[in-house]
C-alpha cells in the first residue's frame, strides 16, 4: 500500500520527466485534466445575466445526462480494471478489454466524459461549458488516436476490434473512426 500520493500513481506511469517531454502522452492528459477542472467554473454568461430564463426541461435533461455519464464512467472504469491508465500509451503487459462498455465503443471513458460535458452545458445553459465541451472533443479525439497507435502495436487483435467497434460516439465522423 503506497504511503503517499505520488507513490500511488507510480503504477500509472506518471512522472515529472514524462510531463516535461510527453513521452507517454502526458500533455494530452494535462489538457484533458485542465478542461475537466474548468468545468467547475460557474455558467458564463449566466442565462439570467442575458435576461433569459433557462428552460427547466433542458436543465433536467442536462442533469440527467450528467448522471448517466458518471454511471457510464464508473462502469467503464471497473471493466478496465488493472489495465486502466490515464495516459494514452497503454500500460506494458495490460490486456485488451473488448467486453462490457468496451463492446459498445473503444473509448467508453472518453464517451462518458463527453456525455457529462454535454449534460453540464445543457444543465447550466452556459456558453463557456459548451466551448469546454468542444475543446474536450478535440483533446479526447487526439488522445484516443495516440492511444490506438500503442494498442495496435501491443495487441494485433486491436485492428479488427477497431474496424468493428465505434471509437467514441457511433455515427459522428470526428468521434467514430474505424480505419
Amino acid at each position: 500500500m503506497p504511503n503517499n500520493l505520488p507513490e500511488a500513481f507510480q503504477g500509472w506511469g506518471l512522472s515529472w520527466a514524462g510531463l516535461r517531454d510527453n513521452r507517454q502522452g502526458e500533455w494530452w492528459l494535462a489538457a484533458q485534466g485542465v478542461l475537466i477542472l474548468l468545468n467547475l467554473l460557474p455558467a458564463t454568461p449566466a442565462p439570467l445575466s442575458l435576461g433569459l430564463v433557462w428552460p427547466w426541461p433542458l436543465a433536467l435533461v442536462g442533469w440527467s445526462l450528467l448522471a448517466i455519464g458518471l454511471l457510464l464512467a464508473a462502469a467503464a472504469f471497473l471493466r478496465l480494471g488493472s489495465s486502466l491508465s490515464p495516459l494514452p500509451d497503454p500500460k506494458p503487459g495490460a490486456g485488451l478489454v473488448t467486453s462490457g462498455a468496451y463492446g459498445r465503443c473503444r473509448h467508453p471513458l472518453y464517451q462518458a466524459v463527453l456525455i457529462c460535458g454535454l449534460g453540464l452545458s445543457l444543465a447550466l445553459g452556459s456558453l463557456l461549458h459548451l466551448a469546454l465541451l468542444l475543446a474536450l472533443i478535440a483533446v479526447l479525439g487526439g488522445k484516443a488516436r495516440r492511444e490506438e497507435r500503442g494498442l495496435i502495436a501491443q495487441h494485433p487483435a486491436y485492428a479488427s476490434y477497431r474496424a468493428e467497434t465505434a471509437a467514441i460516439i457511433p455515427g459522428l465522423p470526428w468521434l467514430d473512426w474505424r480505419h
